[in-house]
């Protein structure tokens, strides 16, 4: 009885091994489906922005094109520094528009702040900007954080009229 009972078992951990076997090849043939023209889309604009390299020599040569460029609002930039100047800026990177502010108190005393900033457009506007404020029991009030948005967008726009580029 033994042997028919390990007999059962073999056979029966071959049936599942094939059956594996056979869903794991159906997953890879479609897995080949798809659409093609989509791929062939995003080929082409990898191809538009960056030549394709050849070796691994190619990446030391200057071939990226030079007019591809991610802009941020300068205003709004520099308007949200002089807005939030009594916090630390930990992080910014100028080129995906984001300034991670530290916790520091406001001019007058209050609850310690932290901010993070995403200028996300290089039109001077409201859907450019986005604010998230919190304290360190947690997030603030919208309210809290649209006056802020509103501070920062009212001193880009100070600082655009003091430029002169209307």
């Amino acid at each position: 009885m033994r042997k028919k009972k390990d007999r059962g078992t073999a056979s029966m951990g071959q049936g599942h091994s094939i059956t594996f076997a056979a869903a794991l090849g159906a997953l890879v043939a479609l897995s080949g489906c798809g659409d093609r023209e989509s791929a062939d889309r995003q080929r082409a604009l990898l191809d538009r922005d960056v030549a394709p390299r050849e070796s691994i020599f190619d990446l030391f040569g200057n071939r990226d094109n030079p007019n591809t460029r991610i802009e941020v609002n300068k205003y709004i930039w520099t308007a949200a520094q002089d807005i939030l100047d009594f916090l630390p800026l930990e992080t910014a990177d100028p080129f995906t528009g984001v300034m991670v502010y530290g916790y520091g108190r406001p001019p007058g005393g209050g609850p310690a702040y932290r901010a993070t900033v995403y200028v996300q457009d290089p039109a001077l506007d409201a859907r450019s900007l986005s604010v998230a404020l919190a304290t360190q029991s947690g997030p603030v009030n919208r309210a809290t954080a649209q006056a802020v948005e509103d501070a920062i967008l009212t001193r880009a726009r100070q600082l655009r009229v003091a430029d002169g580029r209307l």
